[in-house]
């Protein structure tokens, strides 16, 4: 081949090297000028592995660039028009910083892609936020996901103190929760665990993700690893106690609850529950203490009042079956029976009608008190109790 052939071959492919960075910079006017629509048009053109001409374009650092810079413009814009000329332009955004890191080996781009990186992270950050606040938890996700890459970016790295970012981590770890990414959500929580960020909460947030997938071997065995740090916290106490009466492990649920009692005795949620405990171990006496105690610290705890009233009335159905056990030629031992069922359904029947002052909607308290009253034969408040559960859904 002759060198003037050579030589036009040579002056060729300079032509086109520079027709296509000359493209670059174009776009990259086009976008200063706020020509976005046009600027896209030629960045994608020249990064575009089907265009014969852009092989030097898409080998150029400064190409990504560019292209990273024109779809954090389009991010930032107010004209629908351009904003809707790609659906998320911040992860574009990111992609092109990152092969222009890649491609950029000798570091001449390194201080402005970490300038760039960083209000990326900015930017990142605001969608993240209003993402979440739409909602729309999966992006408020990906958001988050995005600005944790860019953080992992050697080159970012840097320029930044190696400070781990634990609220990042944290608010990653809620959205994957409210997306119901619980694996994912369970990821972030254990990360920032680690660095004991936001404390016990960190852990509930764990328990919750592990009972959302129905794990509650591993709410348990997370649960009991918070305690060892925060044996004193209640609502990990509580979320324990849950588990094992949710496991029928009453036993276990109450020595739980003894130490919940122990740090916080003066909270009658925690009497209302041991004394669930105690009525289902059998142990009806120590639940009406339990119970008391309960209606001493809130004198309108109405749950306290039902429950109490409700130990009473099913001692007092217990007994009427005894009573109905009796055979028919021992009339004298069956009204000895009933008559103890009636004392019950009596002791039930101050307890219930409190519960009924205080909430006159629930269903639960107006069919138990309907059925003592009809017990007892007092009929007319029978009746008034029957005609309210009829505006009672």
């Amino acid at each position: 081949m002759s060198k003037i052939s050579l030589t036009i071959i040579f002056i060729f492919i300079l032509s086109t090297t520079f027709a296509q960075k000359a493209k670059v910079n174009s776009a990259l006017l086009d976008k200063e000028a706020g020509k976005l629509d046009q600027a896209l048009s030629s960045i994608e053109e020249a990064v575009n592995p089907a265009n014969a001409k852009s092989e030097s374009s898409i080998a150029w650092a400064h190409t990504w660039e560019v292209r990273g810079e024109i779809y954090q413009a389009i991010y930032k814009s107010k004209d629908d028009k351009f904003k809707k000329l790609h659906a998320d332009p911040l992860w574009e955004a990111l992609k092109s910083y990152q092969k222009a890191t890649e491609l950029d080996e000798k570091g001449k781009l390194a201080n402005s892609l970490k300038i760039k990186m960083q209000v990326l992270i900015n930017d990142l950050s605001e969608q993240a936020v209003n993402a979440f606040n739409e909602p729309n938890y999966n992006k408020a996700l990906a958001s988050f996901e995005q600005i944790l890459t860019i953080e992992d970016n050697p080159l970012y790295k840097e320029a930044s103190s190696n400070a781990v970012d634990t609220a990042l981590i944290f608010n990653a770890g809620l959205a994957a929760y409210k997306a119901e990414q619980y694996d994912k959500a369970i990821g972030f929580y254990k990360k920032a665990a680690e660095y004991k960020y936001s404390g016990s909460r960190t852990y509930e947030l764990m328990n919750l993700s592990y009972m959302a997938k129905k794990d509650s071997t591993g709410a348990l065995a997370i649960i009991q690893e918070g305690l060892q740090q925060y044996p004193d916290n209640s609502i990990l106490l509580n979320q324990i106690i849950d588990i094992y009466i949710g496991k029928n492990k009453i036993e276990d649920a109450m020595k739980y609850l003894d130490r919940a009692i122990s740090t916080k005795a003066d909270n009658e949620i925690l009497y209302l529950a041991q004394g669930n405990l105690f009525v289902k171990l059998h142990k009806n006496n120590e639940a009406v203490k339990c119970y008391e105690k309960a209606i001493a610290l809130k004198p309108d705890f109405m749950d306290a009042y039902f429950n109490l009233g409700n130990i009473y009335y099913n001692q007092g159905v217990k007994q009427v079956e005894l009573a109905n056990a009796v055979p028919s030629n021992e009339l004298q031992k069956y009204e000895t029976e009933k008559a103890k069922a009636d004392e019950e359904f009596k002791k039930s029947l101050p307890y219930l009608e409190k519960a009924y002052a205080i909430n006159d909607s629930d269903r639960l308290t107006l069919e138990s008190l309907k059925n003592v009253y009809y017990r007892l034969q007092m009929l007319d408040k029978h009746a008034t109790i029957v005609e309210k559960m009829k505006s009672v859904q």
